[in-house]
């Protein structure tokens, strides 16, 4: 058995002896203080691409608002398929019109599709928080969110403004011929023409307030991916069939950033969509532009 050495007297005490049997002074334990082993060194080791995915990922907290949607859908979809089944089974105590049974039959067919669509964004979008398909990723500051949104509803007023006037002298034009035309019913068709201006002014005008409120709510967190865009909190994709990416540059005017504009085909033939990111100047434009187009060709 070891031996401590008393630091008052001196005396020789076993070495799991807390007092000195001879004095009584406390004994620090020498033998552990003496071997105790000195610390070793961390040697760090290179980042491989998948530990910097790791750490990326780590940091990007943003929730998944696709899946919720496709959730908020499959719960519609039970509500209008419960309605269907107690009209098919014709309770007494709780009756269901035929006509609201039809309805809500047209209704659960559109909040399937609608579900479906948003679980297979939610599927791309989660790709891109787990890093998957991440090329870059940054958050703006408080100046370059405000100006990206305060720029988003100049531009959505100024084209709202431009189908306001569009449709309403198409609409003065078409009504005040019907109104010419007829012999009864002139006031209320006036009625219905003015109702119609009122209604179309409230959305042009109103749209871009509600769009402005629902940005600045936004977390302002940019994912880019090969064929998805995180963009403060809304989700474009381009990766079906008969869309892909049309252009895709650096801009210095109204922020700097990148304009990038993808096409998508619908039941209503092909339409565009222009975005404007602005992008934090430590990011490299020119790299991720390259990327963009290689994973696009």
């Amino acid at each position: 058995m070891k031996a401590n050495l008393c630091p008052n007297c001196g005396s020789k005490q076993n070495e799991e002896s807390l007092f000195c049997s001879n004095c009584g002074n406390k004994i620090e334990n020498i033998s552990n203080i003496n071997t105790k082993q000195p610390p070793k060194k961390v040697v760090a080791k290179p980042l491989s691409s998948e530990s910097v995915f790791t750490k990326i990922n780590k940091e990007i907290t943003i929730q998944n608002n696709q899946s919720s949607i496709a959730k908020k859908s499959w719960y519609a979809a039970g509500f209008f398929l419960l309605i269907i089944f107690i009209a098919f089974m014709d309770f007494d105590f709780l009756p269901i019109h035929p006509a609201l049974a039809f309805i809500s039959f047209f209704f659960l067919l559109c909040a399937i599709v609608i579900a479906l669509m948003f679980r297979s964004r939610a599927k791309k979008m989660q790709k891109l928080i787990t890093g998957e398909n991440l090329l870059a990723e940054w958050t703006l500051s408080n100046e370059q969110k405000e100006a990206y949104i305060n720029y988003l509803f100049e531009n959505e007023k100024g084209k709202n403004q431009v189908i306001l006037y569009s449709i309403s002298a198409i609409s003065f034009i078409v009504f005040g011929i019907f109104i010419l035309m007829i012999d009864e019913g002139k006031l209320a068709m006036t009625g219905v023409w003015i109702g119609l201006i009122i209604f179309l002014s409230l959305f042009a005008f109103g749209m871009p307030f509600y769009y402005r409120r629902q940005n600045r709510k936004s977390d302002g967190r940019i994912l880019i991916g090969a064929k998805y865009i995180y963009l403060n909190g809304f989700f474009h994709n381009w990766d079906f069939i008969l869309s892909g990416l049309s252009k895709v540059k650096v801009i210095k005017k109204p922020f700097y950033g990148i304009n990038l504009v993808y096409y998508y085909t619908d039941r209503t033939f092909k339409h565009s969509e222009e975005l404007f990111i602005p992008v934090n100047n430590d990011i490299d434009l020119e790299d991720l532009i390259k990327n963009l187009k290689e994973h696009n060709k």
